[in-house]
């Protein structure tokens, strides 16, 4: 019996005013393994969403993902045992759900021994997704345009410098996707949109020329950020303190909780100050990470 295995980086996106276009990965993974079995489903977790993911049986998301790739390449297994060894904290606006649904379709193409080329995998996990901003940069590495065409992904890899790194911090609480979009509003004012069109483009701008001065004000958004603070409090506090501390850019990891400064050199004591505003004097229990850019994204490991 086949068994495939791979590994999939966490991803962090809007970076700020890129609100469902830019996305970057990080070096945090989870691992996929899968096994044709004779019959049923056996799922075995490891790690964040231990609890949950084993109680969901069918409804698991890496699992749907893998059915839909076994329908696209026409291989149906008998039965199915999967292996989830998950670092990538869940609910925390760094790409879990991403990383689910891509592990659970290559995994699956490597089982049936197909090939897909990039933009079919990403086709087979957009509706799983809803967006690209942290599919792309899952998949492919590095820090990533992407926009959605009908079905379609259209995406470029931007170069990054290699000397930054993204100080992560972590809180206790979680946000669903799913409530974060729902403090958003249907409409925006025209001088809102203008204002973020201007600085996602300062953004990528001063990341591909290395003018990393610029990017405090590349970063700044109008768009989600100030209608999803309600649901942490102390963010803004704490992100002008990443800056205060010597931060290049520093924003909600996608949909938060999590939040991100883009530093210079080892981060730590960025990451302390931040963690330090927010649980001293908002009370919210954390911890920060700091991980560099993945480049290598997606990479199948094993198959047998």
């Amino acid at each position: 019996m086949r068994k495939a295995r791979v590994r999939v980086p966490a991803s962090t996106s809007n970076l700020g005013p890129g609100f469902d276009t830019l996305g970057l990965a990080l070096e945090l993974y989870n691992l996929v393994e899968m096994e044709e079995a004779s019959r049923g489903l056996e799922v075995v977790v490891e790690g964040e969403g231990l609890e949950i993911i084993e109680m969901e049986g069918e409804e698991n998301l890496t699992y749907r993902a893998a059915q839909a790739a076994f329908a696209y390449v026409g291989h149906r297994p008998p039965g199915l045992r999967m292996r989830l060894v998950n670092d990538i904290p869940m609910e925390k606006g760094l790409g879990s759900s991403a990383a689910a649904c891509l592990g659970g379709i290559v995994a699956a193409v490597q089982m049936a021994g197909a090939r897909l080329s990039k933009g079919e995998i990403l086709r087979l996990a957009l509706p799983f997704e809803g967006h690209p901003d942290n599919l792309v940069p899952s998949l492919v590495g590095g820090f990533t345009v992407s926009v959605v065409n009908g079905d379609q992904v259209k995406w470029v890899k931007v170069p990054f410098p290699k000397d930054l790194k993204a100080v992560t911090l972590i809180p206790a609480l979680k946000i669903s996707t799913i409530e974060a979009r729902q403090m958003l509003p249907r409409m925006v004012p025209f001088t809102d949109a203008a204002f973020n069109v201007g600085r996602v483009a300062l953004f990528v701008g001063a990341l591909a020329a290395g003018q990393l001065g610029l990017l405090e004000e590349g970063a700044r958004d109008r768009l989600h950020q100030p209608y999803r603070a309600p649901l942490l409090p102390g963010m803004d506090e704490v992100l002008e303190e990443g800056y205060r501390a010597g931060a290049r850019a520093c924003f909600l990891s996608g949909a938060g909780s999590a939040l991100i400064a883009l530093v210079e050199g080892p981060g730590e004591e960025v990451g302390q100050r931040m963690l330090k505003t927010w649980q001293g004097q908002f009370g919210v229990p954390c911890e920060y990470r700091v991980l560099a850019l993945d480049e290598q994204g997606l990479v199948v490991l094993k198959t047998v």
